[in-house]
């Protein structure tokens, strides 16, 4: 398997993962939305709570050029350290929900 055909793979397992993990209040589903053609994956919530309406990202991870570039976590974790577990090069994930000027400080790669 190639390299990003492999991260495809880590990302929709982790995702799918996280899916099954549901707030402990309000009627909220934790969606999937998978677009492996053109490497886009997120996690979203929808539903509500009381009269609240919620509807928000979790994660959001991109593919690019060989990257993982991850635009949103909401994670307490870190979806990062998920994948560097997993055997993802830091030199392979883009902090992207950080400035172009502070990746360099982070560890992983800049872009």
């Amino acid at each position: 398997m190639d390299k990003v055909a492999q991260y495809r793979a880590y990302i929709q397992d982790i995702l799918t993962e996280y899916a099954q993990y549901r707030p402990s209040y309000g009627d909220i589903e934790v969606e999937v939305i998978m677009d492996p053609l053109h490497d886009h994956y997120q996690l979203v919530t929808v539903g509500w709570n009381g009269y609240e309406r919620i509807h928000g990202s979790l994660l959001h991870l991109d593919i690019k050029q060989g990257k993982i570039w991850i635009q949103h976590d909401g994670t307490e974790e870190g979806i990062a350290n998920r994948l560097v577990e997993q055997g993802v090069p830091k030199t392979d994930i883009v902090l992207a929900f950080h400035s172009p000027f502070r990746r360099q400080f982070t560890g992983f790669a800049v872009e």
